[in-house]
């Protein structure tokens, strides 16, 4: 049976990081429900050569088209799609994930808002108790932010900040987005070899 992960960008910094998650997690054949902010597709097109045109289908074919996926693995759902099997707790996945995650939309979900779909999904993993992982970019954190973080930490949500490591010796930008992304895809159980664990040799 596929593995079934939400994955919401949203408009901050660190589009690569959502891209090569989603890539991975494809790969490992999972099925992704992908939610896109407004920021996050501008966002999205500043930092990369992907280009996501407006609507949900054309996006979904876009990502598609991108990752080489074929149809029923991959689904886009709209910001106010409220009918989306991730807004209800009875449909969603076992996990989520938000990469990148903005500091308002950390807010938003810490104070339980569900202004959209992002936020609902996000709302639903933390009452039905299951993983949500949130991929924070931003420096310097306020105290906002950390509160934010902390009340978070508090409920399960799991913080993991897009802070890569360097014992791996990256030698190129997408080593080091490789790094956060396997520290992603150890937490959500999905097998990787992008970079080796501490104390062990990579292939």
């Amino acid at each position: 049976m596929r593995q079934r992960i939400t994955l919401a960008f949203t408009g901050a910094s660190g589009a690569p990081y959502g891209l090569r998650l989603l890539q991975c997690l494809l790969e490992a054949d999972c099925e992704v429900y992908v939610l896109l902010s407004k920021a996050a597709r501008v966002v999205i097109g500043t930092e990369t050569d992907l280009k996501l045109p407006a609507g949900t289908g054309a996006a979904e074919t876009a990502l598609r088209d991108w990752s080489g996926t074929d149809k029923g693995r991959l689904v886009v759902c709209g910001l106010e799609q409220w009918t989306a099997p991730v807004a209800s707790g009875s449909g969603a996945p076992a996990a989520m994930v938000v990469c990148p995650c903005s500091t308002g939309t950390l807010s938003a979900i810490a104070n339980g808002a569900s202004d959209n779909l992002i936020e609902r999904a996000a709302d639903v993993a933390i009452k039905e108790r299951r993983h949500l992982i949130l991929v924070p970019r931003e420096a310097p954190l306020s105290a906002l932010h950390l509160e934010n973080m902390l009340k978070l930490a508090r409920l399960g949500v799991t913080i993991l900040p897009a802070a890569p490591g360097f014992y791996h010796r990256p030698q190129r930008v997408e080593d080091l987005v490789d790094f956060v992304v396997a520290r992603l895809l150890d937490h959500l159980g999905v097998p990787q070899t992008l970079v080796a664990r501490w104390g062990e040799k990579g292939e």
